[in-house]
């Protein structure tokens, strides 16, 4: 009688293992596909396409329906060549947007399938809300974990509590039948009629249950307490109300202002600056949007007026200003340095790596996690175009005089940067 009920157990043990093991291990290869993918969606695709929504190139939402992997391969790793060659779909597709799709040829087929699985995944996700604190965060293989694999997880342990009943209750069946077998008269658990709580109670006293319930109390709380100090100090999706409502959709979107035409220190020096209101001024001592109010100016730009103690009726300014107090968005830590002139004159890199589509938002937000790991990625993956780069040709130069034995100083090597000092 004890030897099958040994057995019983060790079955119902190996059978919740090997099923565990399976279901993560298939749900971790998702993830980590999916995670792969978007990681290279948000390096390099985010500035023209988005999944639910036309940016500068078409919706991807449904596109591994439209066309064919095969196609999608070639035309994402190299569609110039692609278009070159006379295919019809994609002569199609290059008359939907007048900038031209850019080629992709450091992606491997691997890298590719991963984006679509990536788009695939967000196809079946609800709109995500900008406005939510602590979003999942954007970074670029961030190890995240998917809804396939919790949902997987929960599926696994409502599987595992089923077997554990079952088994038990067969073990139970049995031995009874081995005890009568042996003549020995097995009575009925006791059962106080109208006690409600009967079953309750027997649970409490199984020890098999209140161990499951212990470990799975376990799981959820370190699994919470892990989630919680992974998402501390990450910011995605911030959305601070701003004392003056401006739209980069309007501004960078509609009208293609150059980003660096507001933030002109993003090019020169460590901070991108918040643009004075003087270049403001420069669109709105005549752009009043009067149209859209009857007539009337804009609230919005009555705020800049106020701040500016600007009369528009006599074009003239007062000297009761009042500075706008802008929300800044993007916190970095202290611990942590970060020059915008190295990436954006250096590097070439484009504002939407960092910020995002930049130029569809009403109100911005901050699109990327920022955290140490989304760099790093980042650094990893960016290659260094040293190409007709007068930083590089310095640097270059620099060190064929060390090779010469020439004299070479601190100051040839950029020692001379404000930035290599103060922060």
């Amino acid at each position: 009688m004890r030897s099958i009920s040994l057995f019983f157990r060790s079955v119902t043990k190996s059978l919740i293992l090997v099923s565990f093991l399976a279901v993560a291990a298939v749900s971790s290869a998702s993830a980590q596909d999916v995670a792969a993918g978007g990681a290279i969606f948000k390096q390099k695709c985010t500035a023209c396409h988005a999944v639910g929504k036309v940016v500068v190139g078409p919706d991807l939402k449904g596109v591994t329906e439209r066309r064919e992997e095969a196609w999608l391969l070639k035309w994402i790793k190299n569609a110039p060549a692609l278009i070159a060659s006379g295919d019809p779909v994609a002569k199609e597709v290059e008359a939907f947007s007048p900038a031209a799709m850019s080629a992709f040829p450091e992606l491997s087929d691997d890298d590719v399938k991963n984006i679509l699985a990536y788009v695939k995944a967000e196809e079946t996700k609800p709109a995500a809300d900008p406005k939510a604190a602590g979003g999942a965060s954007a970074e670029g293989g961030s190890g995240e974990i998917s809804n396939f694999m919790i949902f997987g997880l929960i599926a696994v342990i409502i599987i595992a509590f089923i077997v554990i009943v079952v088994l038990n209750r067969v073990i139970r069946t049995l031995e009874r039948v081995m005890l009568q077998k042996q003549g020995v008269l097995v009575e009925d658990d006791e059962v106080v009629p109208g006690d409600r709580l009967a079953g309750l109670k027997r649970l409490t006293k199984n020890k098999k249950f209140i161990l499951f319930v212990v470990l799975l109390l376990v799981i959820f709380l370190g699994s919470a307490g892990w989630m919680g100090m992974w998402e501390t100090g990450v910011h995605t999706g911030y959305q601070p109300v701003q004392p003056i409502k401006f739209s980069h959709q309007l501004h960078a979107g509609v009208n293609k202002i150059d980003c660096q035409y507001c933030h002109t220190g993003a090019f020169t020096s460590k901070n991108a600056s918040i643009p004075s209101l003087n270049v403001c001024m420069n669109c709105h001592n005549y752009v009043t949007a009067s149209d859209k109010y009857d007539g009337k100016t804009s609230p919005e730009i009555q705020k800049i007026y106020h701040a500016l103690d600007y009369n528009e009726t006599t074009k003239q300014y007062g000297n009761n200003t009042k500075p706008v107090e802008w929300i800044r968005i993007h916190n970095l830590p202290d611990l942590a340095y970060f020059n915008h002139s190295q990436h954006v004159s250096v590097a070439g890199i484009e504002c939407q790596k960092c910020h995002g589509p930049i130029q569809t938002m009403e109100e911005v937000y901050q699109y990327s996690p920022l955290t140490m790991k989304w760099c790093v990625n980042c650094h990893k993956e960016t290659e260094v175009n040293h190409k007709d780069n007068p930083y590089y040709d310095r640097l270059i130069a620099a060190h064929d005089k060390l090779k010469k034995g020439e004299k070479v100083t601190a100051a040839v090597l950029g020692g001379l940067e404000c930035s290599k000092c103060h922060y």
